[in-house]
């Protein structure tokens, strides 16, 4: 396995949240503070970038290329990353420009990044190219890959440390890409994690599946479906209440996209639990302020 480099501020805090516990009728509550990871805004991509720049350093990389939304945490971060290494970064985001810049697009532009948008191309086509014709390294969408996934067994093994009694807790965390989960399931097993689909993937379970190599059978996953709505770009009424709900009981912030999804699982009692859980609190708060509707 590759050795990472170094990107991130660990291991991120374990904070208790008790009044949004004793909303939910929990023993105990948890947020695992990724989004306080130290690069670029913080959040869980962080982690998977040590492992896919680790890797594009190793193969003489001097550019990363990479795709998302508008709004992609991952985007965001992979400029950074690119910044702390001394590398380019060139994003290819869906759609067309926007009249303004706001939230994550105002950073990746801080950070250096040069930005192509695909218009009405398809999105992987323009990402391949960009990619090839410049001889740079292509991170995949979300930061997901095989690599990577030993980012959140990193996690996974500092909950192991901060919670004392983390066999008898669920941990809950966003679906999107897939190798988060991926990572907390293979070092605390398919029993202990709940992923909350977001809309990002046609089929999460076997994606998630795939990237844990066959240690893991599908149908063993504990993933929650109920909080797509009409779809990855869409923010959701449950989002939205759980936004609301979590920055008015504990003072934490969560995103639109990931987190707030999750938290609306939670919230929502949408899959089964036990009395105490920790939330992966994967980060997303710059993608807040390219939410105006909010």
């Amino acid at each position: 396995m590759i050795t990472p480099v170094s990107l991130g501020t660990w291991p991120t805090p374990l904070e208790a949240a008790p009044r949004l516990a004793a909303r939910l009728g929990l023993a105990e509550l948890w947020f695992k503070r990724d989004d306080l990871g130290g690069l670029g805004g913080g959040g869980n991509k962080i982690r998977k970038l040590e492992y896919t720049c680790a890797q594009a350093i190793a193969a003489g990389a001097t550019t990363l290329v990479t795709s998302g939304a508008p709004q992609s945490n991952h985007a965001r971060l992979t400029a950074a990353a690119a910044a702390r290494l001394g590398l380019s970064c060139v994003l290819v985001l869906a759609g067309s420009r926007p009249e303004s810049r706001r939230g994550n697009l105002l950073l990746d532009g801080l950070a250096g990044a040069e930005i192509v948008w695909s218009d009405d191309r398809p999105l992987a086509e323009v990402v391949a190219a960009e990619a090839e014709r410049r001889s740079a390294y292509l991170i995949p969408f979300g930061g997901t890959s095989l690599a990577s996934v030993h980012g959140y067994v990193d996690c996974g093994r500092e909950l192991r440390a901060q919670v004392p009694d983390l066999d008898g807790t669920d941990v809950v965390v966003a679906l999107g890409s897939g190798g988060t989960m991926a990572g907390l399931v293979r070092e605390l097993g398919a029993e202990r994690v709940v992923g909350v689909d977001v809309g990002a993937l046609p089929d999460p379970r076997t994606t998630v599946a795939g990237l844990l190599d066959g240690e893991v059978e599908a149908d063993a996953l504990r993933i929650d479906g109920s909080q797509v709505g009409a779809g990855y770009r869409t923010l959701t009424d449950g989002a939205r209440a759980a936004l609301e709900t979590t920055a008015r009981e504990e003072g934490v912030f969560l995103d639109p996209t990931y987190t707030g999804r999750a938290m609306a699982g939670l919230l929502a009692g949408s899959f089964p639990r036990g009395d105490k859980v920790v939330f992966l609190h994967s980060g997303g708060l710059p993608g807040l302020f390219g939410h105006p509707e909010l």
